[in-house]
Order: C-alpha cells, then sequence, then structure tokens
C-alpha cells in the first residue's frame, strides 16, 4: 500500500488505504462533489432498509459550517476548520413498526456507522479524505443544526483534500500517519467468545 499498511490476508485496496488526516488544503468542494458523498451514503446497508442516517453539511464559509465548527472540542478546532466540508451524522431513533406505532431502532448507530463508512470510502475514490470525530459538545451541537427531537447525534466528519503534515500545530503533525489495525485474531474468534 502506498501509505505503508499490510493487510495480512487478501482485501481491496480500498480498506488499508483508507485513514483519516487531519491536514487539508483550501482546495472547496463543489455541491456536486458533496452529493456524490451523500449518494454513497445513502447507498449504505440498513436493517429492514429503514435507512436512519441524517447529516447536515455545510461548506467552508458557509455560517453551516462555522456552527459545527464551533461545536468541536479537544485538538479538533485546531484543524478542523480547514475542511472543506462538515458533516454532522445522526441517526433517527425510532422506526414505525407493522402496525404504525414509533418503536426504537435498535441498530440506529449501526446502520448509521455504515453510512459513514460509504461517504468516507467514496471520498477516498474521489482523491479526498474523510475524518469523523466524536470530540463535540452535543448539547451545542445539536441546537447549531436544529436536531429533531428524537435524534441522536454520532459524530462530526471533516472532508476535503489532503494537507501538508507540516500545516498542524507540532503535537498532532507526529499523528499524521495512518495508524495500524489489531490483527485478525484479536478481532474475532471462531465459534464463541
Amino acid at each position: 500500500m502506498s501509505n505503508g499498511r499490510k493487510p495480512d490476508h487478501p482485501v481491496t485496496p480500498m480498506f488499508p488505504s483508507r485513514w483519516s488526516p487531519r491536514s487539508f488544503t483550501d482546495r472547496e468542494m463543489s455541491v456536486a462533489e458533496v452529493m456524490s458523498l451523500l449518494e454513497a451514503a445513502r447507498w449504505a446497508p440498513s436493517a429492514s432498509n429503514h435507512q436512519p442516517w441524517r447529516l447536515v453539511w455545510a461548506r467552508r464559509g458557509e455560517a453551516g459550517f462555522a456552527a459545527i465548527a464551533d461545536t468541536l472540542t479537544g485538538n479538533n478546532p485546531l484543524w478542523a476548520g480547514k475542511a472543506a466540508v462538515l458533516f454532522a451524522v445522526a441517526s433517527k431513533d425510532t422506526v414505525t413498526n407493522r402496525e404504525g406505532a414509533e418503536v426504537p431502532n435498535r441498530t440506529a448507530g449501526f446502520d448509521t456507522g455504515a453510512a459513514w463508512m460509504s461517504l468516507a470510502l467514496q471520498a477516498q475514490e474521489m482523491g479526498l479524505f474523510a475524518h469523523a470525530m466524536a470530540g463535540f459538545d452535543k448539547d451545542r451541537l445539536a441546537a447549531a443544526v436544529d436536531l429533531p427531537e428524537g435524534h441522536t447525534l454520532q459524530c462530526v466528519v471533516a472532508a476535503g483534500e489532503q494537507g501538508p503534515a507540516e500545516a498542524l500545530p507540532d503535537h498532532l503533525r507526529e499523528r499524521e500517519k495512518p495508524s495500524g489495525r489489531k490483527p485478525v485474531g484479536e478481532i474475532s474468534v471462531r465459534g464463541r467468545f
């Protein structure tokens, strides 16, 4: 792999090639490019085809972008504001069952994770990168995007063209490389735990 990652078993190169850089260039993304990312998320698998993911997005320079960026915590404000687009990713917590009642959707977060991965792989296919973050103030982000009741915020995603590591503060520059992964034997067992 060009990024130094080497899988232990044969896989399509897009999997070990995908990673989450923090440095972005000032290149803007067109609305058409954003729509391609959202279209990829749209086609993610979901239990009973409920498609619980909901994404609020804005491009750098827009008020919505600043509103999402202002809710980031930790190191995220140091770099995410340079991304071309920010997405607030949420899931709808309930589904309508066969009897017409709203009931909890226990796979909402799981399915929304599949949508995020689809978006990330589409970004990579387009020569872009996406970085998901859990570091945000949940209440402030909910207010910033006017999150409807019955929805849960899952992450914020920064997307854009990868920039040079040198553009980051020293303590982040050292981390600007693809991380390793646990071996398959550590994340799986055959038959039972």
